[in-house]
Parts: structure tokens; C-alpha cells; sequence
């Protein structure tokens, strides 16, 4: 069984007809997690590989399960349409990797310049305005750590890709599942039963710590610096950054450089790393991989980094009780040993070549 058949016994015919447009399609060549998943880092070796379009598909149709509201669930799967090639990789490159809103930033303009979607806009009447900011609608998304369908779907992507969970077990999860009214007096996705949500919680954190893990922060970084490079000797164009992954890696492997960078990037296998900082330090390991391209002048720089992260977690509300981490403190002290995780040391890679 597959996981949109788990959020909506089928998919109605207006989200079919807005699924069929380019723009959601190009979302098929846009991976779940960022490019890491072209790295040989033992999380991403023998994952799961989801793309944007499941997930834009999957957040419609959780919107649509719990609000039959056609303008929310269109919004919900409009809402990741202007993601670059490797997501949020892209932040990095951005100078926006703390907050990841650039990203965000033309879903509205992207909309817009499809023909195909406005038409469909015009035959619903629904206006650009009711579906560019799926923000709007507290079940698409709210504030973090508050769950919302967006958090909803990525979560049960990773539990299933990363092996965390069974169909079943997500499927126990979604089955308990219901609209209410939160503290805020506002309606948000929560659990009926707190030995549920604990144990949500308790799987969403795991992803949490792997999204910020030294393996990710170090792939996305090394990644962001290849495309900085190519983007500056205009092997690639900005432009490009919004086509397929497939489209800009042809790109980058057609230039010895970048294919290099691309090659050595493909085989990141292990990070390591030091407090002390490696430029002072010569009894440091050499067999490390250096960052093919500094951000500063694009010349070769050493593969080490010091770089913080975006910690999210997800605290669900529990119908009559509140929010779980309000009941339980094994959640609570979990989650401040996340958001306490220091970052504050360098890290390098090395890879499995020979």
C-alpha cells in the first residue's frame, strides 16, 4: 500500500487535473532530502528515495482528508512549487540556511507563470491569492513545533524511508487522527491518544537529529559550495536551479571541474570531527576529502567547516489533554538534548574511494 492511499482512499479529480500541470511534475526530479541522498553517508545507502511530488501529493490529500476544502488542499499541494534542485541545499547557498524561507520565496510567481495552472485556477474560481500562501490554512501548516499536514507527510515519508516504521504502524498513527481546536483556539491535526502521540513524537525526533546530523550539515554545505562554483564560471545559470536534478547534474558532469566535485561529492561515506580548529592543528588526520570551491574566491579551501543548523521538532496536541510534552517528561528532556546539541566544532568528510 502506498502512503497516499493511506491519507485518502483516492485521489479526486481536481488534484488529479492540478498533479498533471509541468510545474508539479518537474517536482518528481526534486529529491525529499536535499541531495544527500546522492551521497554514500550510511543513512542515505539504503534509504527510500521520495521525491517533492509525493509529498505535495500527500500533503493535498491529508488537507482534503480532514477539511474537504478544495482551496486549502490545492494550496497544500502548491506549496513546495518553487523548490530548487536539491531543496533546501539551495538555503546554503542562499546564506539562508538557519531559517529556509528562500526556497519559498517565487511560489507565487511560479503559479503565475503556468498557464496550465491558472486555467484550472479560473475553472475552480479560485483566485492566486487563496492558494500562493498555504501558511494561511493552520491544518496545511502552522507554527513550528505545532503539527500540520506538511510536517504530517514529511514525517511519514522519513519513517517509512529511513526504515523507522511499518504501513502499519502509520496507519495506527493517521486512524487517530482528528481536527481540533488547539490552545490558540485554532484548528490543528492532533491525537486522541497520548500513547500515540508519544510515540509520533518520539520517531519525528529521531528524524529531527539526522536533519541536523554532521553527515547532512556537511553534504549540503559541499554541495551548495559546487554549485556556488558552477554557477560562477556560468556552467550553470540560476534558471537552471529550477529544472530537474537530472538537467543540472548532466550540467556539472560535463565540465571536468564540477565533475570532479560531483564524483567526490557521490562518495562522502563518513564525517569526522575536532574541536580544536584545523587550521592550527598539523597532527589532524590528512585522509579527508577539501572542499573543491571557497564561497569567498573559488579557489580549492580545506574540507573543514564549522556550521550550525535549523533544529525542528514537532509537538503534537492531544484532544483534552494539551501538548505532549506537557505529559510527558521523557519527550520534554528528549527534545531539550536536541535543541541543547552543540554545533560549535568542525567537521570533514572522507570518501569510499580507494
Amino acid at each position: 500500500m502506498l502512503l497516499n492511499q493511506i491519507y485518502h482512499s483516492e485521489i479526486p479529480l481536481f488534484l488529479r487535473e492540478f498533479s498533471a500541470t509541468d510545474a508539479l511534475l518537474r517536482l518528481k526530479s526534486i529529491g525529499m532530502d536535499c541531495g544527500c541522498e546522492y551521497t554514500n553517508f550510511p543513512a542515505y545507502k539504503h534509504s527510500i528515495k521520495y521525491n517533492r511530488y509525493e509529498h505535495s501529493l500527500g500533503t493535498a490529500l491529508i488537507i482534503w482528508h480532514f477539511s474537504m476544502d478544495m482551496k486549502q488542499s490545492v494550496a497544500g499541494l502548491l506549496h513546495d512549487i518553487s523548490t530548487p534542485v536539491f531543496s533546501h541545499s539551495i538555503d546554503f547557498l542562499n546564506n539562508d540556511y538557519l531559517l529556509q524561507e528562500s526556497t519559498e520565496e517565487d511560489t507565487e510567481k511560479i503559479i503565475y507563470q503556468s498557464g496550465q495552472l491558472m486555467q484550472l485556477l479560473k475553472k475552480y474560481a479560485i483566485s492566486l491569492e487563496e492558494v500562493c500562501n498555504y501558511h494561511i490554512y493552520p491544518i496545511a501548516d502552522n507554527n513550528s513545533p505545532k503539527l500540520s499536514a506538511d510536517r504530517l507527510e514529511y514525517s511519514f515519508r522519513k519513517f517509512q524511508s529511513f526504515g523507522l516504521k511499518s504501513l502499519n504502524d502509520i496507519i495506527s498513527y493517521y486512524s487517530d487522527l482528528i481536527i481540533g481546536m488547539n490552545e490558540d483556539q485554532e484548528n490543528e491535526i492532533m491525537f486522541t491518544s497520548s500513547e500515540l502521540a508519544l510515540d509520533f513524537s518520539l520517531c519525528s525526533l529521531k528524524n529531527s537529529i539526522n536533519d541536523v546530523s554532521d553527515d547532512d550539515r556537511f553534504a549540503m554545505k559541499f554541495l551548495a559550495d559546487i554549485l556556488h562554483y558552477a554557477l560562477n564560471r556560468e556552467i550553470l545559470t540560476r534558471e537552471d536551479l529550477y529544472t530537474t536534478e537530472s538537467q543540472v547534474i548532466s550540467k556539472l558532469m560535463s565540465v571536468q571541474e564540477t565533475k570532479k566535485a560531483w564524483e567526490i561529492f557521490r562518495n562522502l561515506s563518513r564525517t569526522k570531527h575536532t574541536l580544536d580548529n584545523p587550521c592550527h592543528n598539523n597532527s589532524l588526520p590528512q585522509d579527508i576529502v577539501p572542499s573543491p570551491f571557497s564561497q569567498s574566491d573559488l579557489l580549492p579551501s580545506p574540507g573543514w567547516i564549522t556550521l550550525s543548523a535549523k533544529k525542528r521538532y514537532i509537538n503534537p496536541y492531544v484532544q483534552s489533554h494539551g501538548r505532549i510534552m506537557e505529559i510527558s517528561d521523557k519527550l520534554n528532556q528528549e527534545i531539550q538534548k536536541f535543541l541543547d546539541l552543540k554545533m560549535d566544532y568542525w567537521i570533514t568528510a572522507t570518501t569510499d574511494i580507494p
